[in-house]
Formats: C-alpha cells, sequence, structure tokens
C-alpha cells in the first residue's frame, strides 16, 4: 500500500503583521493586529474527505484568543464544505469537512485562518478528496452467471520456430514450468503456425510429418498446471492452403478434416502410421478440448464455409476419440455494428442460426473470441481504458446469439486471446496495422498500466458472464508476455496471477457470489464476492490517467475509502497490492491490517489491490 499524502511542515506563527504608521505622530508610529498571544495549531496534518458526505474532521487548538474567535479555510475543492464548531465553550473546536460525489479526487492544501481581537494566525494541511467504494451483503443477480463469478484466468502459447526453446530440457524447463503452474491457469492454449505446423507435406512417406518442434512446447504443458491444454488447431498445413496462405477451401476440406483427426489420434489413441512410421505422442495425458480454426473472419472463410469446415473437422475427431471438448469461432473480434471484418454481426448470425436454416450442427461446448484494446502504440491510456465497455458490448452479443438456439443457450463465451495492442512488426519492419509506421513494441502489456487495464478487463467481463480470460501470450516481449524468453517474469505475470489467486475459479473452487457494489468515481473500478465459508474479496482498480494524452503515462493517485459498515465486523484482513513497485522477482506480498467498517487504500498511480476480509 502505497499513500500520497505528503509530508506537513507547520508554518510558524506570525509574529507581526504590516505596520500602520500615522504620520506626525511619533508616539503612535507603530500599532500591531496581532500578538504572540494568539496561538493556533491542528490536530493532525492531513484529512480524508470521502465523496459521500461522510464527514471527515479536524480539530483546531486556540490559545490565547480575545474576543470573538473566526475560523475560515481556504483553498478548498469544489465540492467541499467545511463547518467550525466551537467544543467546550471554545474557543478551540472542530472543522468538519463533507465532500460530495461531485468532489474532485486528489490532493490539496487548503489555510486554515483564525481571527479574533484583531489577531489572526494561519495553517496549512494537507487534504485528499476520497472516492469511495460501498460494498454490501446482497447478492446481485443480475451480474455473472446468476450471481456467480465464473471467469476462470489462462494463458497461451504461441509454437513456431521463434519460441520452441522455452523448455530447452533440465533445470530450465522444470523452472518455467514451475512459474506456469503457480500462475494456476486452466486449459492453457496452444497454437502450433509456421514450422510448429507438424503436417509438411503430403507425399505419402514418413517425411510428411514432423512433431519436433510442436512437442517442445505441448509436451511440458502437458505436465504442468491443470494438465489439460486446448489445443488450437490455428492453420492448415502449407500444402492445403493457397498462395496467400489461406486454406483451398473448395480442395483442401478434407484432407484439412483429417488432418484434425491424425492429431487426436497422436495426442489420445496411441498414434498412427504413415509412410512406414509409427507417429505418437511421448505423453499418455490426453488432449481434451481443441479449437477449430483460428480468426476464420480473417483468413477468407465465409461465415457458411466456416460452419461447414467446423461441422465435416468435429465430426473427424470425433469419430475418433468421442469425449473431445470443441471450442467455435476464435474470433478476431472489433467493431461491433461497423461492418468490418472483425464485426461479429456479420459472422455469428449463420453459425447460430437453426439448423435447418444452415447453422451449426456439431457439437459446441464453447464459443471462444479474441479481444484486445487497440492495434496502435499511439492509441493513448484513455482510448484502451475506453475500449472496455466495448468488450462488454461484442460478449454480451455472442450471448444474444447463443440464446437463439435453445441447445446452445447454455455455452459459455471463452475469451482465448487478450491485451492491449493486437499489432505486430512485419517483415520490413513496419506496423501490421499501421503499415505507413514503424512498428515499436507496446509497453503497456507489462507496465503498472496493465496493473489496472489487465483487473478492470477482469472485473467487466467477469461482471457480463465471460467464463474465460486468456492472456496473449505467456513468453514474449513486453508487450505480450506475462515472461520474457527465459522464463523471467514481467509484471504482468504477478497481475494475472493475483487476479487467479484472489478469484480461483473451477470445479475444486468455492462458489463466488457477487456482492453489489457502487462506487464514487469511475477512475475507480471495484469487484467484491463472498465465498461460501464468509470470506470477502474486494479488487479496487485505480485506472485514473493523468492526462488525456498519456501513453504509458503512471496514472493519476487515488485514494479510496472501501465502505464495508453494512457487514458485520470482520476477525482479521489483508491488502495486498500490485503496482510499479511490485518486485518482479517475489511478487506482490499481503499484509495484514486492522479490520474495519471503512478502510482505505491508497495507489500513487496505476495499480489494483485486493481487500481480503475473514468473518
Amino acid at each position: 500500500m502505497h499513500g500520497i499524502l505528503r509530508s506537513w511542515t507547520s508554518i510558524p506563527p506570525i509574529a507581526a503583521l504590516a505596520l500602520l504608521l500615522t504620520a506626525g505622530c511619533a508616539q503612535n508610529s507603530s500599532r500591531s493586529t496581532s500578538s504572540s498571544n494568539l496561538v493556533v495549531s491542528l490536530g493532525s496534518a492531513s484529512v480524508v474527505v470521502a465523496q459521500d458526505g461522510s464527514p471527515a474532521t479536524l480539530p483546531v487548538m486556540i490559545a490565547g484568543a480575545s474576543g470573538a474567535v473566526q475560523v475560515s479555510v481556504s483553498g478548498l475543492p469544489p465540492g467541499v464544505e467545511q463547518q467550525f464548531t466551537p467544543v467546550g465553550g471554545g474557543p478551540s473546536g472542530t472543522l468538519t469537512f463533507t465532500g460530495s460525489v461531485g468532489a474532485a479526487p486528489g490532493t490539496v492544501t487548503p489555510t486554515a485562518t483564525v481571527t479574533a481581537g484583531g489577531q489572526s494566525q494561519a495553517q496549512t494541511f494537507t487534504m485528499v478528496t476520497a472516492v469511495v467504494a460501498r460494498v454490501t451483503p446482497s447478492i446481485d443477480t443480475t451480474l455473472g452467471v446468476k450471481g456467480v463469478l465464473s471467469q476462470f484466468m489462462s494463458t497461451s502459447f504461441q509454437i513456431s520456430g521463434y519460441t520452441g526453446n522455452f523448455f530447452p530440457g533440465g533445470a530450465a524447463t522444470a523452472a518455467n514450468q514451475a512459474a506456469l503452474t503457480a500462475l494456476a491457469p486452466q486449459h492453457v492454449r496452444l497454437q502450433a503456425i509456421g514450422a510448429a505446423v507438424p503436417m509438411v507435406s503430403n507425399g505419402g512417406t514418413a517425411g510428411d510429418w514432423n512433431f519436433t518442434l510442436l512437442d517442445q512446447m505441448a509436451q511440458p504443458v502437458l505436465a504442468a498446471a491443470d494438465k489439460s491444454p486446448e489445443f488450437q488447431i490455428a492453420t492448415a498445413p502449407a500444402w492445403m492452403c493457397l498462395p496467400n496462405g489461406n486454406l483451398d477451401f473448395a480442395n483442401h476440406l478434407q484432407d484439412f478434416a483429417n488432418y484434425a483427426a491424425n492429431l487426436v489420434r497422436y495426442y489420445n489413441k496411441g498414434g498412427f502410421d504413415w509412410g512406414g512410421q509409427h507417429f505418437q505422442s511421448a505423453s499418455a495425458q490426453p488432449i481434451t478440448w481443441w479449437g477449430v480454426f483460428n480468426e476464420p473472419n480473417l483468413t477468407g472463410l465465409t461465415p457458411a464455409q466456416y460452419v461447414t469446415l467446423y461441422d465435416t473437422v468435429v465430426a473427424a475427431m470425433q469419430a475418433v476419440d468421442p469425449t473431445l471438448k470443441f471450442s467455435a469461432l476464435e474470433f478476431s473480434d472489433y467493431g461491433l455494428g461497423t461492418g468490418e471484418a472483425g464485426d461479429p454481426r456479420l459472422y455469428l448470425p449463420t453459425f447460430f442460426a437453426a439448423t435447418n436454416a444452415g447453422g451449426v450442427h456439431a457439437q459446441v461446448d464453447s464459443v471462444s473470441t479474441h479481444l484486445y484494446g487497440g492495434c496502435n502504440q499511439l492509441d493513448t491510456d484513455k482510448a484502451l481504458f475506453a475500449a472496455v465497455p466495448d468488450f462488454v458490448a461484442n460478449l454480451q452479443y455472442f450471448y444474444q446469439q447463443l440464446a437463439n438456439r435453445p441447445d446452445l443457450a447454455n455455452v459459455p463465451v471463452w475469451v482465448t486471446e487478450n491485451n492491449v495492442n493486437a499489432d505486430y512488426s512485419t517483415s520490413n519492419g513496419m506496423s501490421s496495422c499501421n503499415p505507413t509506421q514503424t512498428f515499436v513494441n507496446d509497453p503497456r502489456g507489462s507496465s503498472a498500466f496493465f496493473a489496472a487495464w489487465r483487473p478492470y478487463v477482469f472485473s467487466q467481463m467477469g461482471k457480463a458472464g465471460n467464463r474465460a480470460l486468456y492472456q496473449w501470450m505467456f513468453t514474449g516481449s513486453t508487450q505480450y508476455g506475462e515472461t520474457d524468453a527465459n522464463g523471467t517474469p514481467y509484471l504482468s505475470y504477478w497481475v494475472d496471477r493475483s487476479l487467479q489467486n484472489a478469484f480461483p475459479a473451477g470445479s475444486t473452487a468455492p462458489v463466488q457470489q457477487i456482492l453489489a457494489d457502487n462506487t464514487t468515481d469511475a477512475s475507480v473500478e471495484a469487484l467484491a464476492v463472498e465465498n461460501a465459508k464468509g470470506t470477502i474479496t474486494v479488487m479496487v482498480v485505480n485506472r485514473a490517467v493523468h492526462a488525456d494524452s498519456d501513453d504509458n503515462g503512471s496514472g493519476d493517485a487515488r485514494t479510496v475509502v472501501v465502505d464495508l459498515s453494512s457487514f458485520n465486523q470482520f476477525a482479521a484482513a489483508s491488502l495486498k497490492t500490485v503496482d510499479a513497485t511490485t518486485n518482479l522477482v517475489s511478487g506482490p506480498v499481503g499484509t495484514s491490517i486492522p479490520p474495519s467498517s471503512r478502510i482505505t487504500v491508497t495507489f500513487a498511480g496505476y495499480g489494483v489491490a485486493f481487500l481480503t476480509l475473514m468473518p
């Protein structure tokens, strides 16, 4: 927890004010309007004024006053009012401050001035206007899945020539597996592209298949985390594709289905024979979850063609292993209602149409989508935060479409790719999304900005009923990764690990009911849950942008009062913060704090805090 209150130094008493000179009257050449008899001191160097109107008091000690005493305060922020009340007949008393929702959060330095009998003294103090996050015991059944937070965290590996050495063997592999397992991801996503696609040709010889690069990543993942990855069959082997890299749908649809079926045989059914050689996974651990194709809306497939591809491939894979589960669509999702290639309104209605109207026939266990904050390193922090409500709108559209099919109404939506920036470098070093710009790595994927952005996404999407949130990717650059190529964690690793620890999900995790909450300022996001044992977890996110033009700024300071006055007394409490000061080697550490009905959390800039309260 990092305070934002400034150090305070008292101003010494005013010994003398301006001299009043009277010409020609030597005997009255000076007269002081104050005296050292008037002494004023404040009971505190600072005061926190909450935006919910709760009174905040500041004792004012006055001695040596003669005559009537007046106390005034200058420099108060708009929306904060003050009143002085004498105590015990005066002249000392109490200044009481009340703040409204409209009071700007932040820190100012007002001046309290005491005037009595022609004398005056002034003292400055620090005033912090605090956002209030009020949590009540009532379950909000309009959020999550009928009031339950059911969103698990996960991560992804894109497997190609540039990622194949992350598990090099020995101690390095064990350490990286341990870091992955500690993250507690469910159904880690494996996406093979380029040189990692195991079928390299179709000549009928053993040389047609090579699993070496793929299994350098897949085998260690099969032995880590929940040991149940999702294999995302992202693309077809090159020999099935057109010169532009897209699947030759007209000529190789069945070939692609047969290829997928052999992948199932390789990992789940003791392997397959090809060209006189037997190909079989080294691990006995099967792969249950499979994603069928990646971002079909960007790879030349019409909505109707994707339905046909999905039905054909799933049928071929189920013929090998009927126990499989399938993730459909893996959609590149952006521009809802715009008519752009990423607009789900162009693709989803065909997929979710009635079966007799061309809709999907095959088994669907989840539908997956990909959501990024932007595709330009020049996007401001403000713009990336503003993208999150759009995520929610797209998610809601997915659920609306699922509801059109009674047989699919309970299928969950997974966000299997999520990060701040979808851009990447082309072969000539230019931006893929903005070809006239040189590509520049966006550090906000792992800077302090991420410590506010990802928790904000988690909260908003979890409240909207999202069931899975995947990081893109586990190992990569500071734009995309949770660790570097050697497994050294970035701040993004600790953000995601803290989210999973605070809000565990899965069949063995306790049910977490979403509590009603309200914050007095939109720059602060709150998410509160209660589990079956009565433990309350409150996540507080400071996403306050310092300046509209900030691009990877530090954020604005915030003080947040978590109001728990509607609950019974708690036996214990702890607080853990992830922000720019978090140790990247050991991660954030929780600290015990006194339980209270109103707990203050401070942020120096972007960050997230997890407050845990035990009954």
